[in-house]
């Protein structure tokens, strides 16, 4: 059925950069949108950023705006998040999701993925 490979986590300062990866092996299912979740201790997973694959059309939540930015290489079946400007709130577990149709649920709702990644550890020192 395929899967969903995140890399590029890791340690960095605030106001630093991390470039986020997301590669889709042996994919099987058709991609209408990809996304980038976060989720941090204790809290709900939250949208970060989508790209709609059909007119490579982006979304971004407003604590991200102007700070990160969501691209993918269809060729490669990869998306990428670079995220700039690092502060400590970005802390978290990022996760690569990916919608296989268009849904009435809104982009940012995970309840409108079909497949996940294993998640990738990003910590913001201060």
């Amino acid at each position: 059925q395929g899967q969903l490979v995140e890399t590029g986590g890791g340690l960095v300062q605030a106001g630093g950069s991390l470039r986020l990866s997301c590669a889709a092996t042996d994919r099987t299912f058709s991609v209408y949108r990809t996304a980038w979740f976060r989720q941090a201790p204790g809290n709900e997973r939250e949208f970060v950023a989508a790209i709609r694959w059909i007119d490579s059309r982006t979304y971004y939540t407003d604590s991200v705006k102007g700070r990160f930015i969501i691209s993918g290489d269809n060729a490669k079946n990869t998306v990428y998040l670079q995220m700039n400007s690092l502060k400590p709130e970005d802390t978290a577990v990022y996760y690569c999701a990916v919608s296989d149709r268009n849904r009435v649920i809104g982009f940012n709702d995970p309840r409108a993925y079909d497949y996940w990644g294993q998640g990738t550890q990003v910590t913001v020192s201060s």
